[in-house]
């Protein structure tokens, strides 16, 4: 800004000066020209009152010497008179008044009796000074009777000129002196509030849109002000509101639960959302601004793209994805963007992980199956062993006891399934609660260890228990804890061979309590473990079944712990027994 302030400076006393140099060119022309006029119209009267003189005096023949030299001392001049021949009759020939050189005069007397100019003056310039001639011709009775010519120095009329640009110059220059002064403080007072609007509006190209100028008038510069000031506070609102706008597309595209990919009209991957990067575990700067097809390595999404890119419609499809070591399900959405004209912009994939609901929907399928199959059995067994003795033997004392002892164990087994689904019921239901109490843990699996002691002693394993506190007091439902860990014991005793043994072990921290129950039973496979809390699921199916179990036991055991906010955790290799690891908070969090 200081640059277009110089420039105006520059730029207006330049145009001053010019007009200044030529008003004073102007003035000293006019003085000049002034002044010439007037001392040629004075010469030009004393020419003429010394021809009146001589003419009045008789003429060239008979004029008083004494009066025209009187004249011409008076007058300061140079007096000559001539006959028409151009023979000096008279000359004044004052000592002030010479030739610049000696044929000076001769040579314009001669020149005039000869040319007979038109013009009357003529002007000598010399080394030191300038002669100015003046003639005219002296008549008697209308005739010529011989010249007289005036000469005069003009170097007081030179010293006039200098004077009158000496003049002109010392004003001229104190003027200029004043104009650029005047010149400096307009410009700076008309300057600053652009240079201040023009420092405001680099600040907001930059973004700063926090910055304002000061008003200090009303004129165009103070409207400018204030017109720069409210553009600024429009940009700071629009900014905030893009922010806010951006910041909230940001949040959802960034947490929206699924994974987004943008790909442009070129193929080229402009933006991937963390979601898509949990999902896939790729790095942003391995994909952005790549073709999609150069980095998707999933041939299946690639073609689905390609058909969008194709159809410029809407495609939606189901695809099972290898990732690692794991299959996963998505359900993938992959939309045409277009812009205003049906101008085309890309393509939108979005990628929903419906995994968990694949499981689910196979969870639901094989609990169906598995209830099915489980009904099945003692169901046909007691329709069997029924038509059987129906058919006669019930007549048969031995073969009626035996029926009739499968019939009730089959029931039992039955009416075991059905409480046990009756209860998981319960236990997933939305409102099932606990009915909260302190109550002592210690004497809790001391109780159940004694419950299950004569199914302990039947196969002669031995009940170990260990805890070195003598009481181990936590919050908690004491018939929903005792149900836990008589499944736990119990299928500890059921999976263990005879002669072998299982441990209880209690152990208590500041906050929270660890259970372990660890067997010397068969193990459990480590691919199997994942899925042992699942309903139904047996590891053995054979000996689960003879072993009277229903497969709901353990997962009643999970949910029933983790409604204790608390968790379980298995440790089994097979042949060398299993141990389950209950945590349980002294307070439920």
């Amino acid at each position: 800004m200081t640059k277009f302030r110089t420039k105006l400076l520059i730029a207006l006393i330049t145009l001053i000066i010019i007009v200044l140099v030529g008003l004073g060119i102007l003035l000293g022309q006019l003085f000049k020209s002034y002044y010439s006029q007037t001392f040629n119209e004075r010469l030009k009267i004393e020419r003429n009152l010394i021809i009146t003189l001589i003419e009045e005096k008789g003429g060239v023949s008979s004029f008083n010497k004494e009066d025209v030299l009187k004249f011409s001392e008076k007058l300061n001049v140079r007096a000559t008179i001539t006959n028409l021949e151009g023979k000096i009759l008279y000359d004044s020939g004052t000592s002030t008044i010479n030739d610049n050189n000696g044929n000076g005069l001769n040579e314009i007397i001669n020149e005039v009796i000869k040319k007979k100019p038109k013009i009357e003056d003529r002007l000598e310039e010399g080394d030191s000074y300038d002669l100015h001639y003046y003639w005219k011709p002296i008549k008697k009775d209308g005739q010529k009777e011989g010249y007289i010519f005036l000469s005069t120095k003009t170097n007081e009329m030179k010293q006039a000129f200098g004077q009158i640009w000496w003049i002109l110059s010392i004003s001229l220059g104190i003027a200029l002196i004043v104009i650029v002064y005047l010149g400096i403080r307009i410009t700076s007072r008309y300057t600053k509030p652009i240079e201040s609007a023009t420092n405001v509006a680099i600040e907001l190209a930059e973004g700063n849109y926090r910055a304002r100028t000061s008003v200090d008038q009303l004129d165009e510069t103070g409207m400018l002000a204030t017109s720069i000031n409210m553009l600024a506070e429009n940009l700071q609102e629009l900014t905030k509101a893009h922010e806010m706008q951006q910041d909230r597309l940001t949040a959802l595209i960034e947490n929206m639960g699924a994974g987004l990919v943008l790909i442009d009209s070129r193929g080229y991957i402009n933006l991937i959302n963390k979601g898509y990067i949990d999902l896939f575990h790729v790095n942003p700067n391995d994909n952005l601004s790549k073709l999609y097809y150069e980095v998707i390595d999933h041939d299946e999404i690639c073609h689905l793209v390609a058909e969008v890119f194709r159809t410029e419609q809407k495609v939606s499809k189901q695809l099972l994805i290898p990732l690692m070591i794991e299959r996963r399900y998505f359900d993938v959405y992959g939309v045409p963007i277009i812009g205003i004209n049906n101008v085309w912009k890309g393509v939108l994939l979005v990628f929903h992980d419906i995994t968990e609901l694949k499981k689910l929907e196979q969870m639901r399928k094989d609990f169906v199956a598995n209830v099915s199959h489980e009904l099945k059995t003692p169901v046909t067994s007691i329709k069997g062993f029924t038509e059987t003795l129906l058919d006669g033997a019930m007549n048969d004392k031995d073969s009626l006891d035996a029926f009739l002892t499968i019939i009730l164990k089959e029931s039992d087994r039955l009416q075991s399934l059905i409480n046990d689904l009756l209860e998981l019921s319960k236990i997933e239901q939305q409102g099932f609660t606990l009915t909260l109490m302190e109550m002592d843990l210690r004497s809790l699996l001391e109780e159940v260890i004694t419950l299950l002691s004569g199914k302990a002693e039947a196969k002669n394993i031995r009940l170990e228990f260990y805890s070195k506190q003598n009481q181990v007091l936590i919050n908690g439902d004491v018939n929903r804890l005792k149900q836990v860990f008589i499944n736990l014991i119990g299928n500890a005793i059921t999976y263990t061979q005879p002669e072998g043994n299982v441990k209880i072990i209690l152990l208590e921290y500041s906050k929270n309590v660890r259970i372990h129950v660890k067997d010397s039973g068969v193990g459990i496979k480590k691919e199997e473990i994942p899925r042992i809390f699942e309903r139904f699921y047996r590891v053995d199916r054979d000996r689960s079944r003879n072993s009277g179990g229903t497969g709901l036991g353990l997962a009643i055991v999970k949910h029933l712990v983790e409604a204790h906010h608390g968790n379980i955790n298995v440790k089994s290799d097979v042949g060398e027994g299993s141990e389950f690891i209950i945590e349980l908070y002294k307070n439920m969090k």
